[in-house]
């Protein structure tokens, strides 16, 4: 006699895999701050005008040089490394800080937000990340500046008579640079953050210090009180050349950092955290 053998559901069941059970749900995992922080930097080029933005500098500096090697050849000591260095950080310290302008608003004009905080809903790292590419921009930019300078220096060294070539440049005047152009930059991120519009960020940077300047020349009172401690133009005078600021004179730069920075970054991040997307 044939024994038949019946199905069972139980035997039919399919074996859980309990390995894969004990493993953590990518999709519930937190989007690392490295990432957050490339898609940020492909962000400051993604744009037309960010892309423009962005060549402008290497253009510019480019520039720069060349009408330097032109317009200096009967002034040799105009040629130096540190010269170059110091005429090439006008036009990064002027475009710097609109790209850290245009990186935050962007999310609000485009009215791409909705998406960004959807994909990352903790907001505050995506400000992280935002913060992180444009400091990275900015040491990008002082990088930029120091090879183009010395290709400059090594160009006016083989055509120009001494002084020209020169080397001669202090870490004073590295560290000065660089601080200046992380706070013109930090300036426009936090303006951008309290503003979250591009046109009166833009306007907020450039019409609001310099309005201030024009305060501290026309009242001699408050240039010669206020005017030091919040005057961006008085506080970074001391950081314009190539030797260290003395302990009073970081100290009012601090002070104007505080107003400059501090407050309106601070007060932008709340904006941000707190904004309702459209």
């Amino acid at each position: 006699m044939t024994a038949h053998v019946h199905n069972s559901p139980v035997h039919n069941a399919p074996v859980r895999d309990t390995a894969a059970d004990t493993r953590p749900d990518r999709r519930s995992s937190p989007i690392p701050l490295t990432r957050l922080t490339a898609v940020e930097l492909r962000k400051l080029v993604d744009t037309r005008a960010g892309f423009w933005l962005t060549a402008s500098i290497g253009v510019i500096s480019v520039v720069v040089v060349v009408a330097m090697l032109i317009a200096n050849r009967n002034t040799p000591e105009n040629l130096t490394y540190g010269q170059f260095f110091g005429m090439m950080n006008i036009p990064t310290g002027v475009i710097l800080p609109i790209l850290a302008i245009l990186l935050v608003t962007g999310e609000w004009s485009q009215r791409t937000a909705l998406t960004t905080f959807t994909m990352e809903p903790r907001r505050e790292r995506v400000v992280t990340a935002k913060l992180l590419a444009a400091l990275i921009a900015g040491v990008g930019a002082v990088a930029l500046s120091l090879v183009l300078g010395a290709v400059g220096n090594v160009i006016a060294g083989i055509v120009y008579i001494d002084p020209a070539g020169s080397w001669s440049f202090t870490a004073a005047g590295l560290v000065n640079s660089a601080i200046l152009q992380i706070f013109g930059l930090l300036l426009g991120f936090g303006f951008a953050a309290l503003i979250l519009n591009t046109p009166g960020a833009i306007v907020a940077y450039f019409a609001m210090p310099t309005a201030l300047t024009l305060v501290s020349e026309l009242v001699p009172w408050f240039k010669d009180n206020l005017g030091q401690w919040v005057d961006t133009s008085a506080t970074h005078a001391p950081l314009q050349s190539g030797d260290w600021a003395t302990g009073g004179e970081w100290a009012r730069l601090v002070v104007s950092t505080v107003v400059w920075i501090a407050i309106p970054l601070t007060l932008g991040v709340i904006r941000i955290l707190r904004s309702e997307v459209k």
